[in-house]
């Protein structure tokens, strides 16, 4: 009879870092429904006690992970801490971002997948990811209207679309380079909205 090899368990502090690196592992490469807090724990090598101490409910650690991604994710409009891109090299970044070099499938954008694996609108996960949605648009809304586009909300709303077409359709396809394509469209998109305001501005 073979005994069970007992679960590695790390001691000290930094457990709460650990476990939403776990998380973001795990949540990233199986989703968000597939993955347990036993797997959690194990893979952030912390007892179930440590983990539910830090995180009381999966609810807790989903909404923790889905933070952590935010900032890095939103648009940052130009500043003069930021000198070196202009409103339009900076609307056209958001497509620019290389995903992580990883033999797993693709897996797009993760406030997508978690509205799809949570599709009550009223559960906090997808409240969350539908705001940060919310948010990416206005920003690149804001960075339009500093590009001097005659109609930022419009231009946008069409980035916005266009950023989630690309992840989702690089999530079937298992591939990245979906994103290319969307820059093109969005320079063309760029372009033609600040073509419009030329002739009225001179």
């Amino acid at each position: 009879m073979t005994e069970t090899q007992p679960v590695r368990r790390r001691r000290g502090r930094g457990a709460r870092e650990r476990i939403l690196k776990a998380a973001t592992e795990l949540f990233t490469a199986q989703g968000i429904n597939a993955t347990g807090m036993d797997q959690l724990s194990t893979v952030a090598e912390v007892s179930k006690r440590t983990l539910y101490t830090h995180f009381p409910s999966k609810d807790e650690l989903i909404g923790a992970y889905l933070q952590s991604l935010v900032d890095p994710l939103l648009p940052v409009p130009p500043s003069l801490d930021r000198p070196t891109m202009n409103p339009r090299e900076q609307l056209l970044a958001v497509f620019d971002r290389k995903p992580s070099e990883s033999t797993a499938p693709f897996r797009g954008c993760p406030l997508l997948n978690v509205s799809v694996e949570v599709p009550d609108p009223g559960h906090s996960a997808h409240q969350l990811a539908a705001a940060y949605k919310r948010e990416f648009a206005r920003r690149l809304t804001d960075i339009a209207r500093q590009a001097g586009a005659a109609d930022p909300e419009t231009l946008g709303e069409q980035l916005a679309l266009l950023f989630d077409g690309a992840a989702a359709r690089g999530t079937v396809l298992n591939s990245s380079h979906t994103a290319a394509c969307a820059r093109a469209i969005a320079e063309s998109l760029v372009d033609a909205a600040l073509a419009d305001v030329g002739p009225a501005s001179a």
